[in-house]
């Protein structure tokens, strides 16, 4: 059974699926917080490590936030922790605060950071605008992620390898673990392909099984029976237990923090809606945009007060409690108590962890994120999207994690502005024996034209950006057809703004003067009365004004009749 729900959703969508519980679904919501936490909580240890945090942030990020979106959340399956782009971006901006103010302390930085995404989050309920999460281009987004993914895999390999390199930044990064190679350590390199065997197995044989538990498991056990500190292996070491401190944001930091926490924000959202979107069942309540702002919004800015990274929904863990038979978000709600008895009793054990294999854990669910299927797939439908999207993994591989941001918001914007400012004019012909008209293409010859009557269309609001771009083809095509009759088609034109207006009526006189007629079909009433008030209506007249194209060629044949 899954409950179904309409209409909007309240501030806590809980008091709503609550009241319709039905006890024959606590099972399955139970198996499905435990299988969860069971590959949330190894994953969420192993992304404290990307961001340079201790390893019981990732428990912290796992339970309290994870909580809180089970009460406001408006996704059914939704598993919030987080994410490896969240965490590699936190690494960049707690890299940017301690340079910033080394007086304050790293808690005090991923406070002030994560309380800042929060903030954002809710402050974007607020004002509405869960329409952003359709901002960033599918292309750009690819690229983004690509990149991410390059950069976690130069973080992470040293960890693999028992080196130790001084950071400076991606490519300088991946030089100096060439030159680093012979310094390997071989034992500790065993551990991590050990660890990636088993999570490899797992997942292609044992897809039951929590792969990540298992593969770090069984790196904690071989530490302790085969002694692996003692080789040379780098592991987690002590782990406090208990409830999360307090950590209150650091205020100096905030004018530091502000612009990489906005960044931030975005992908939190932007990852959350897409995970939520994309495993939303037929019989389940569409997520609500605005809600899921303040839902992680929410998470975040109190997870933050409490030793949490900066959080959102993730993809791979969402997929897992959803394929574990969760209903609602009361498996969340047991995966967070999970996490939080691990933080109360199971910290100890976490301690002879070796880190080469949380890195193995990063970065064998990190490498989805590196897709040359996607990339391949973009250039086969356009090259112009294709190089936007290497374009976004080159901003963020050269240019730093945080102003890949930047540049794929503003490819995002350039991508918006170039199909805005350059729509298509497509010349169109007669479907013979139909009243459809289509693009002619070199894919139906046999369309009918008329002698002497082009007829043009155009799509998407005309106005002043894009009305020179507009003229300049219809120009073009009145130049090599030479016609008596121009006929636009002005059905797929929701509206004609001033400017494109008044540039249409001096296009108007320019084409009467060489001979040529303009004519009008299919205007929405807006771009009409606009037309009108121009005086441009009123000089077109009935004669040169038709409710459709069919009847506008109609006319024509009429007109013409004896000269065609």
């Amino acid at each position: 059974m899954t409950l179904q729900t309409t209409g909007r959703s309240p501030v806590a969508p809980i008091t709503q699926w609550m009241r319709g519980y039905d006890r024959s679904m606590l099972a399955r919501d139970g198996v499905a917080g435990l299988t969860a936490a069971a590959v949330v909580i190894p994953k969420a240890l192993a992304y404290a490590t990307i961001a340079g945090l201790p390893i019981q942030v990732g428990l912290y990020t796992a339970s309290l936030p994870m909580a809180i979106y089970g009460v406001l959340g408006s996704s059914a399956v939704l598993s919030v922790s987080t994410t490896t782009t969240l965490a590699i971006l936190g690494a960049a901006a707690l890299d940017t605060a301690r340079t910033a103010d080394p007086s304050v302390s790293l808690a005090a930085a991923c406070a002030t950071l994560t309380v800042l995404v929060g903030a954002m989050l809710v402050l974007a309920r607020v004002l509405r605008l869960g329409f952003i999460a359709n901002f960033i281009s599918e292309p750009v987004l690819t690229g983004f992620r690509t990149g991410v993914g390059i950069v976690i895999l130069v973080d992470q390999v040293p960890k693999l390898l028992g080196i130790h390199i001084a950071k400076h930044g991606t490519l300088r990064d991946a030089w100096s673990i060439v030159g680093a190679l012979p310094e390997t350590s071989v034992v500790t390199l065993l551990v991590a392909l050990a660890t990636f065997a088993v999570i490899l197995l797992i997942e292609s044989r044992a897809a039951w099984l929590p792969a990540p538990l298992v593969g770090v498991g069984g790196g904690i056990l071989a530490s302790v029976l085969l002694g692996l500190p003692s080789h040379g292996v780098s592991v987690v070491g002590s782990v406090p237990g208990g409830f999360a401190p307090l950590t209150l944001p650091a205020v100096s930091l905030v004018a530091v923090l502000w612009p990489a926490a906005l960044g931030i924000a975005v992908m939190s959202f932007t990852e959350t809606i897409a995970a939520a979107r994309s495993f939303t069942r037929k019989t389940d309540r569409r997520p609500d945009a605005d809600q899921e702002l303040l839902a992680t919004g929410a998470a975040n800015l109190v997870g933050g007060l409490f030793g949490a990274m900066p959080g959102g929904g993730g993809t791979s863990q969402t997929a897992v409690n959803r394929g574990a038979g969760a209903v609602t978000q009361l498996a969340g709600l047991v995966t967070a108590a999970t996490a939080l008895a691990a933080m109360l009793f199971l910290a100890p054990l976490l301690a002879p962890m070796p880190q080469a294999s949380l890195a193995a854990v990063v970065l064998f669910y990190s490498a989805g994120l590196v897709s040359p299927a996607d990339f391949a797939a973009i250039r086969r439908v356009r090259s112009r999207e294709f190089r936007w999207a290497v374009a976004a993994a080159a901003g963020v591989v050269l240019l730093g994690t945080l102003q890949g941001i930047l540049v794929a918001v503003v490819l995002s914007m350039v991508t918006l502005l170039v199909l805005a400012n350059r729509p298509p004019v497509y010349e169109l012909g007669r479907k013979p024996g139909t009243g459809v008209f289509r693009p002619r293409t070199a894919e139906h010859p046999e369309d009918e034209t008329l002698p002497g009557l082009l007829i043009l269309r155009t799509e998407g609001r005309v106005y002043f950006a894009n009305a020179a771009a507009i003229g300049e083809k219809i120009r073009a095509a009145v130049a090599e057809r030479a016609p008596s009759v121009l006929l636009i088609d002005c059905s797929a034109i929701p509206d004609i703004e001033y400017t494109a207006a008044k540039m249409l009526a001096e296009a108007e006189a320019e084409f009467g003067a060489a001979g040529v007629e303009l004519w009008l079909a299919a205007l929405n009433p807006e771009a009409l009365e606009l037309l009108r008030s121009i005086g441009l209506a009123d000089k077109l007249g009935r004669s040169r004004m038709f409710f459709n194209v069919e009847m506008a060629v109609a006319a024509y044949a009429e007109r013409f009749r004896p000269a065609a």
